[in-house]
């Protein structure tokens, strides 16, 4: 276990930077759409949110510059936008090397905060 907060990965960008980009385009077209989203499977099923509930809504928020809705739906949907404009503008950096325990530590941060978001924490 003490290995995993040493260990590192090392992401190449180019499919993150497509992803972002992508991400950020369908955000700002997402209210002239509609909400044409799938709901929480998990949520619907068994009334628990997912770490992810809120994404979209934050997502979007955040890219027409909503940050007190962002920040109610799901707060990392403000720091990944952030990511994703940062990813488009450092074009030179081409991996990042990140701790192997920051997906685990970020997920659980974010159903920590939806469980709380829904009163069930």
């Amino acid at each position: 276990m003490v290995a995993l907060w040493r260990e590192e990965r090392v992401v190449p960008l180019h499919d993150l930077r497509i992803a972002g980009g992508l991400m950020l385009a369908a955000a700002a077209v997402r209210p002239a759409v509609g909400n044409p989203g799938l709901p929480c499977i998990l949520r619907a099923v068994t009334g628990i949110p997912c770490p992810l509930c809120g994404m979209t809504t934050s997502v979007t928020d955040t890219v027409h510059l909503n940050l007190a809705g962002a920040l109610a739906a799901n707060p990392m949907g403000i720091a990944l936008t952030v990511f994703a404009v940062v990813l488009l503008l450092a074009r030179r950096a081409e991996r990042l090397t990140v701790p192997a325990a920051a997906l685990p530590v970020a997920l659980t941060a974010m159903w920590l905060f939806e469980l709380h978001r829904f009163r069930i924490l």
